[in-house]
């Protein structure tokens, strides 16, 4: 591998690298990725970076043995990853906005075909008019070769109702559509149905032959998930798991011809191996208290490692060879989480993905044969000598005895008792946080603040009957799990429990905002990022969105325990704005359809009609998720000033 081949790579990731400075800039922190995402090509000859620097996303292809390499100007677009398909394709998912009125719009991600030479190709399923109004395509396989195709999910006409995630846009229009396997050829775009779904399919696992072995659905009228299943040669479906029996769907393992399941027993969650020639049944691996996943090779499907844990991911590798891979890396790089990207089809080359909760995402290419690791470049190269928090992983009691764990992050300067705390709940709610590098959490961390991220009871990850324990709890015990937790760094000493604010996005933006109505002695500021503030309006926007027949809807109102009226109002905090004693901030993107703006509003008139501090700053062309720079800079720099006057580190 030529030295100049990894000078560029590390000149178009890096931009400009910052001497050890505390604080580093807000623009250190709000930037996106200098690397997203990367993957080598299947003949290990090319490696494709997604990122470029901050305000302007691009593709990067470059070959390894050899000078050379393209970069594609991807524009002011979000891009979302990248796979090969073939030796001579990249796959890139980006995502867009359309509006559908003077008010709804939905977000849209697509797959674009770029050439190994750097030029774009079509859209998959650029031939389908259908499959245009899926707001997703998603790829479930790709069969590589000299003539790859690609497995992905779009539509089909149909003229009963379906419940799809769709937009239909033409007026009038009395058809519908269905979920449906597709096979495209990146050379064209175009693609054909080949596995018809039903109403309730929501997406197919083929096998290496591009034959569908699994098909997933999920009953709308209980928001529940079934798994059918057929053996190799076999054309008639069975199923094999449903979500009433406990347990998940895990996934399909090609050279087995099996499926992976989790059940729940005694000893905790514990994975199965569901032979489909036979039927048999076996154990795989050890029981974990943590809901795993499965590890598969892309090119075979082989079942690789299982993954599942607390504070850090643990692995347990069902293949030989993968498992040497990451122990000679752990030994390279100890101390930091390891993720194997992506390899060449021989596995002699990897893509290697190393961060932590302390330390930001750094990417390798691995020489397996020669045991040799490059650098390929930082995704936050301006923080490569920043002082950054130190993260550890706590757990504590609830009032009611449910354990709770949490992510502590103390600043950077060895300080570690009557630190200000900032409580940072996450989104979700039915997710978790991870010991991988949140910038947020790192950005309040580098102006002082000690940093608390509990794992509340509703959390994903921790096993079927602590996500149960949040039913119908989100005013409620998810709230005060956060309490307990600042009750308990108080009592040891590491915070001054008189010095708390509570911050949030989405579900955390609705708990920063519980916080702050039905508790308002707790904290002494709050600030919401995209909020919910009224559980009403949210459900009428999932009907609308989805509607009442839909799985997001019985999804919604499952996680509510089927509230009523008067139970949403009164867990609603825009009902509860006369209670609030602390300044408020509020922001929201304009352009977001998952939580819409008018939450937003909603809360600010409420405020202030109450007579209390609170200011809304509104981010034009964002979304949800704040994925432009320009956006999460203004963020960062508007909560700054805002805790810096109501919660001074100093």
């Amino acid at each position: 591998m030529r030295v100049l081949m990894l000078m560029a790579l590390a000149a178009w990731a890096a931009g400009a690298t910052m001497a050890a400075a505390a604080p580093p800039p807000v623009a250190a922190f709000a930037r996106l990725e200098a690397i997203q995402d990367a993957a080598i090509s299947p003949d290990g000859a090319r490696v494709a970076l997604l990122g470029g620097p901050a305000g302007a996303r691009s593709l990067n292809i470059a070959t390894l043995d050899q000078a050379g390499a393209k970069t594609v100007p991807l524009g002011d677009i979000e891009a979302v990853s990248i796979t090969w398909a073939g030796d001579d394709f990249v796959i890139v998912r980006v995502g867009y906005w359309e509006k559908f009125g003077p008010r709804s719009q939905e977000r849209f991600e697509r797959n674009v075909v770029v050439s190994a030479q750097g030029e774009v190709g079509a859209l998959l399923l650029s031939n389908d008019h259908a499959s245009r109004y899926a707001t997703g395509q998603p790829i479930v396989r790709v069969v590589h070769g000299a003539k790859p195709s690609i497995y992905l999910m779009g539509l089909q006409r149909t003229i009963d109702r379906s419940n799809v995630d769709s937009r239909i846009v033409q007026k009038g229009d009395e058809q519908d559509f269905k979920w449906s396997l597709w096979r495209a050829d990146p050379a064209t775009g175009h693609g054909r149905i080949v596995e018809n779904g039903n109403f309730d399919s929501y997406y197919f696992e083929p096998d290496s032959e591009g034959e569908a072995r699994v098909r997933y659905e999920i009953d709308p009228k209980v928001a529940k998930a079934r798994v059918f299943a057929r053996a190799k040669g076999q054309r008639r479906w069975t199923e094999i798991w449903r979500e009433e029996s406990g347990g998940d769907y895990l996934g399909y393992s090609d050279p087995e011809d099996s499926v992976y399941l989790l059940q729940v027993d005694e000893g905790g969650q514990q994975v199965i191996r569901h032979r489909l020639s036979d039927g048999q049944i076996e154990r795989v691996g050890d029981p974990s208290p943590y809901q795993p996943s499965l590890v598969r090779d892309p090119y075979t499907g082989q079942a690789l490692a299982l993954m599942a844990g607390g504070e850090t991911m643990k692995v347990q590798y069902l293949d030989a060879e993968i498992g040497a891979v990451h122990g000679l890396l752990s030994r390279a790089l100890p101390g930091r989480d390891l993720g194997l990207v992506s390899w060449s089809q021989d596995r002699k080359r990897f893509v290697i993905v190393a961060d932590g909760a302390d330390s930001p995402p750094v990417w390798y290419l691995l020489d397996w044969g020669k045991k040799e690791l490059s650098p390929l470049g930082a995704s936050f190269p301006e923080l490569a000598e920043a002082p950054l928090g130190k993260t550890s992983w706590i757990t504590y009691q609830a009032r009611d005895g449910l354990e709770i764990p949490a992510y502590l992050t103390l600043p950077p300067g060895g300080r570690a008792t009557g630190l200000p705390l900032i409580v940072l709940p996450h989104g979700g709610p039915a997710a978790r946080d991870t010991n991988s590098f949140d910038y947020l959490t790192q950005f309040l961390a580098s102006r002082g603040y000690a940093v608390l991220r509990p794992q509340f009871r509703g959390s994903r990850g921790f096993g079927q009957a602590f996500e149960d324990a949040g039913r119908g709890e989100w005013a409620g015990k998810m709230q005060t799990d956060l309490l307990d937790g600042v009750a308990a760094l108080g009592a040891e000493g590491v915070i001054d429990p008189r010095q708390v604010c509570i911050v949030g996005a989405s579900y955390g933006g609705y708990a920063a905002l519980v916080g702050a109505t039905l508790h308002p002695s707790a904290f002494r500021c709050a600030a919401a990022i995209a909020p919910v503030t009224d559980l009403q309006m949210l459900q009428l926007h999932v009907v609308r969105a989805a509607g009442r027949d839909s799985g997001m809807f019985t999804g919604f109102r499952d996680q509510l325990a089927n509230a009523s009226r008067e139970q949403m109002i009164a867990a609603s905090p825009a009902n509860h704005a006369a209670a609030v004693t602390a300044p408020i901030l509020l922001m929201h993107g304009d352009q977001d359809a998952v939580v819409l703006l008018d939450h937003s509003v909603l809360m600010k008139n409420a405020l202030e009609r109450a007579g209390k501090t609170v200011e809304l700053l509104t981010f034009e062309g964002e979304n949800h998720y704040f994925y432009r720079p320009q956006s999460r800079v203004r963020m960062l720099e508007a909560l700054d000033g805002f805790l810096s006057k109501h919660l001074p580190a100093s």
